[in-house]
């Protein structure tokens, strides 16, 4: 079973909070609400999250002073923040939304379709990123040689069925990450959106020749390399 991606949604008022869980409910992921700036940064404590939806006007800590907490966090920094308000003071005030490290700024009322669209592009990509980063657990398990790499990718015994089973799921995933760039080609999306999913594609890319490495004839595997 597929595990679901993890939505936050913050903002001070219920009914916007109503709304959003309205409107993404299609995605079919999991959506947690926080109330509150201070709460936002509570749920990012223990949770993992595709994306952060955050509204910029709230009382006490408002949307900037909050995605300033988040960026400054190293488990949280590269989680994409888009920023909703229902007030626009013009490009300084959108400035200053994009300075404190939003992927996207919208003004509300907004059009629900772009929205969920704009979302799904962020839950893909979180999505690839994390079989991605099984399949590095995988390779690093067959990399140092332990017997936990065997059990974790099933019973084959012989080393040709290891990196055959890896290549075929790497390979998947390769494929997904190649039809989401074409895709994001397709419907000009953010910029954001498209540096986030060449990012992945780079990471692919290191894995791929890490695993080829492995192969009969190619001498002492390289390290692999970071995929956080």
């Amino acid at each position: 079973m597929v595990q679901k991606a993890k939505i936050l949604l913050v903002d001070d008022r219920p009914e916007n909070l109503l709304a959003l869980e309205a409107i993404l409910s299609a995605l079919d992921q999991t959506l947690v609400r926080a109330s509150s700036g201070e709460e936002a940064l509570k749920a990012l404590l223990t949770d993992d999250f595709a994306v952060i939806l955050l509204d910029v006007q709230m009382p006490g800590m408002d949307g900037f002073e909050t995605a300033a907490h988040i960026k400054r966090r190293e488990r949280t920094r590269d989680i994409p923040i888009i920023f909703l308000t229902a007030i626009n003071h013009g490009p300084h005030h959108t400035f200053r939304g994009y300075a404190a490290g939003a992927v996207d700024y919208i003004s509300k009322p907004f059009d629900p379709w772009v929205l969920r669209a704009k979302v799904s592009v962020f839950v893909e990509l979180y999505m690839k990123n994390c079989q991605l980063r099984e399949q590095a657990a995988l390779l690093r398990l067959q990399l140092e040689g332990g017997g936990g790499g065997k059990a974790a990718i099933g019973d084959s015994k012989e080393p040709a069925g290891l990196l055959a089973e890896l290549s075929a799921r790497l390979a998947a995933v390769e494929e997904q990450a190649e039809a989401l760039s074409k895709q994001l080609d397709d419907d000009s999306a953010d910029a954001a959106a498209v540096a986030t999913a060449a990012h992945l594609e780079r990471k692919l890319t290191g894995l791929r020749r890490a695993l080829d490495a492995l192969e009969p004839g190619t001498g002492c595997p390289p390290s692999v390399p970071s995929q956080n």
